[in-house]
């Protein structure tokens, strides 16, 4: 489609009020985690441009690359059964999915390739220059078709189609992450001058400062942080209802962060949240996520929401209405006042799927015996444990008591 062509149907998308890709300037953006198929129920994660022509989000990163040195793998989980591999390799070839990258980008909608998952365990790249040399070798698969591509051994999963940047979703500490991820924003960064835009993006957990990515938020420019509200004890749900002071949900000192450590000044932080019960910890909606969305709008940063994952938020009847209507503001915005960085942080679990769960991976602790007449047993997915929890550690049947952090246990 012609460059004029398509700025055409993104004017159009506009005026009938859509979303239009990533925007640093917006309050309203909406990131959906696409791939992973986390609902995994029949028909519950669609082909990618079924969701494109929805206006209620404008971000999709694709989870997930999630081996990065040779051989590099993707894993998209159903939507990997209309790929084949290429010849010599254990890397996909995914002509549906290269189609489809060009029909959500001619509406408008922003298509990252999110880099880790909770299968990722390369634990990085042993030195700097080895970071550097599969940064560039990432960007000649997904980025630009580089010239004579095929002479120099580059596979390409999604063929001609260009992606419009990355996603770093890095689970574990891991070696030389800052010279892999400053490699791509130069090579983004040298080609936005050929007429379009790359974004870069990272989705720590809420405790800060971040086991896994802290050292890329102090040394990365960043075009938005997705913030994993979820499965921690500082998630949406600790959010205490107008209250200025925040003694457990920390937005605040992610503002902080934006505003006094993030190389860029203008960088946007998305409200991370479940798209449903199913989808992680602290799951909320309506009224209650209004109420959250409305506090975090108080802070220049605020960017938008993102949420984990197209298949749950989609089986969610009325979802992403809900979100839709607390990022319109019909709520009134409560004035934060300012929160205190944490002195430090514990090593905890960032929520998210594998082929065959709905959350990330987590370790599972000794759960409790039986139920106990007298004591509240707890539904799946709800809390059960963690530093600060004070409520029932026993489950409700079959549902045993699973350790996702020091912070978050829950039913599962």
């Amino acid at each position: 489609m012609a460059v004029l062509a398509r700025w055409a149907l993104v004017g159009i998308a506009l005026i009938h009020g859509a979303l239009a890709g990533f925007s640093s300037t917006a309050t309203n953006n909406v990131a959906i985690y696409w791939g992973q198929n986390s609902a995994n129920q029949a028909g519950s994660q669609q082909r990618l441009a079924t969701y494109c022509s929805n206006t209620k989000l404008n971000i999709i990163p694709l989870a997930f690359l999630y081996v990065i040195k040779n051989p590099t793998l993707i894993n998209f989980a159903n939507a990997g059964d209309n790929c084949t591999v290429f010849s010599g390799s254990q890397l996909l070839s995914c002509p549906q999915i290269e189609a489809d990258i060009k029909t959500c980008q001619s509406q408008g909608k922003t298509i990252l390739l999110s880099i880790g998952g909770a299968t990722y365990t390369e634990g990085g790249f042993t030195s700097s220059t080895e970071a550097t040399t599969w940064a560039n070798t990432l960007w000649a698969m997904f980025g630009p078709p580089p010239p004579s591509s095929s002479t120099n051994g580059i596979n390409r999963p999604f063929g001609t189609a260009v992606i419009d940047g990355f996603d770093i979703d890095v689970e574990a500490t891991s070696q030389n992450l800052v010279p892999f991820a400053n490699q791509l924003r130069t090579n983004m960064d040298a080609a936005t001058t050929q007429g379009k835009t790359y974004i870069l993006s990272v989705a720590p957990q809420c405790p800060y400062p971040d086991a896994a990515n802290n050292a890329m938020l102090s040394a990365v420019r960043f075009d938005f942080v997705s913030v994993q509200f979820y499965n921690n004890y500082c998630g949406v749900s600790s959010y205490v209802p107008g209250s200025a002071a925040q003694s457990n949900f920390n937005f605040g000192t992610w503002d902080t962060w934006a505003k006094t450590v993030s190389k860029n000044p203008n960088v946007k932080i998305l409200l991370g949240i479940p798209g449903s019960a199913s989808a992680g910890g602290g799951y909320v909606s309506g009224a209650q996520l209004a109420a959250v969305v409305a506090f975090s709008r108080g802070f220049e940063s605020f960017g938008g929401v993102m949420v984990w994952d197209m298949s749950q938020a989609f089986a969610n009847a009325g979802f992403l209405d809900s979100v839709a209507a607390a990022l319109a503001g019909s709520g009134p915005v409560v004035t934060p006042t300012a929160t205190a960085k944490p002195a430090s942080s514990a090593t905890t679990v960032k929520p998210g799927t594998t082929l065959a769960s709905s959350v990330r991976s987590g370790t599972p602790t000794a759960t409790t015996t039986g139920p106990v007449p007298s004591v509240t047993l707890v539904p799946q997915w709800g809390q059960c444990g963690g530093i600060g929890y004070t409520g029932s550690t026993q489950c409700q049947p079959p549902y045993t008591c699973v350790y996702l952090s020091e912070w978050w246990s829950h039913c599962d």
